[in-house]
């Protein structure tokens, strides 16, 4: 008997309904590998390369950092260093160079957090106001 190798090496769609404990333990075991791949791996024997990426939903309550972003909004304090870090490179305030550096840092360091924050609530950081 014949047979056709491009017809034994075609894949044919399978459903399987879990619940949302059972894909996120499925998740987890995979280590970020595609479930499909897993899934036949562990069941014909063949083994499948751990992929090291970082959890697709690594924040579990937005709440704290969406609180977060908001204190840093109202605290004003990236709006400050930067008014302050103007006043020096103007020359109406004097202060070492060095601690212009330091504040220069700090203002960009308030930007990366709230840059990174944005990321982490899923927002895009042109967004922000």
């Amino acid at each position: 008997m014949k047979t056709n190798t491009r017809k034994n090496n075609k894949r044919y769609p399978f459903t399987l309904k879990l619940t949302f404990e059972e894909r996120a333990k499925l998740e987890y075991w995979a280590g970020g590998s595609p479930l499909a791949e897993y899934i036949r791996s562990r069941l014909f024997d063949s083994t499948v390369k751990k992929l090291h990426t970082r959890n697709r939903h690594p924040v579990k309550d937005h709440k704290p950092l969406a609180k977060i972003l908001a204190m840093l909004g109202q605290s004003r304090i990236a709006n400050n260093l930067n008014q302050i870090a103007k006043a020096v490179n103007s020359g109406s305030m004097i202060i070492p160079d060095e601690t212009e550096k330091i504040i220069q840092d700090a203002c960009k360091a308030v930007l990366e957090m709230r840059d990174a924050l944005f990321k982490a609530l899923g927002l895009n950081v042109e967004d922000r106001s």
